[in-house]
């Protein structure tokens, strides 16, 4: 859990290069514009949400996600 607490912000940008190759080699779609469009809009909907919320200890990041059910914690 705490390698996904410091490196979530890159999963976003390896979705979107993931469906780019699926939508190329699999699907053979040969329109970039679509093809990273769908991709695009795939790993939006796919990345994790991050939520600055305000406590009384100070300010903490949650991190949501739609494959973890549990909601993660960060303090800044």
């Amino acid at each position: 859990m705490e390698l996904f607490k410091k490196v979530y912000w890159l999963i976003y940008p390896l979705l979107i290069v993931v469906f780019i190759l699926i939508s190329e080699k699999v699907f053979n779609v040969e329109n970039t514009v679509l093809s990273t469009s769908i991709a695009v809009t795939l790993s939006f909907i796919l990345s994790p949400r991050v939520v600055m919320i305000d406590k009384q200890n100070g300010e903490e990041e949650q991190i949501k996600w739609l494959f973890f059910k549990k909601v993660i914690n960060k303090e800044l």
